[in-house]
């Protein structure tokens, strides 16, 4: 397994060679996106925070209605890891 590993990333070498053809027009969009990147990964742990407590203190007072809000919590943190996952193709789309 680490053979093909080791392969796999000598092939992958060349990948990594190729020069820069932009100039400077591009120089602004990478430093914004990773700073998109950051602000976005940040706001969507406090989301991530806030709706697992919420949802666990609706538990603690409804054990009923475990499965409705355990439902409604795994698609609320599903959505709000969806940001975060669209600003990362969006700093990928921005260094191309």
């Amino acid at each position: 397994m680490i053979f093909l590993m080791a392969a796999l990333l000598l092939v992958c070498c060349p990948i990594f060679a190729q020069g820069t053809s932009g100039g400077s027009s591009g120089s602004l969009n990478l430093p914004a996106a990773y700073i998109a990147m950051g602000i976005a990964s940040g706001l969507c742990g406090l989301g991530q925070g806030k709706a697992t407590a919420s949802a666990a203190e609706a538990m603690a007072r409804n054990p009923g209605a475990q499965a409705g809000i355990r439902f409604a919590l795994i698609i609320g943190l599903v959505l709000i890891e969806s940001l975060a996952l669209y600003t990362l193709v969006i700093t990928f789309v921005a260094k191309g």
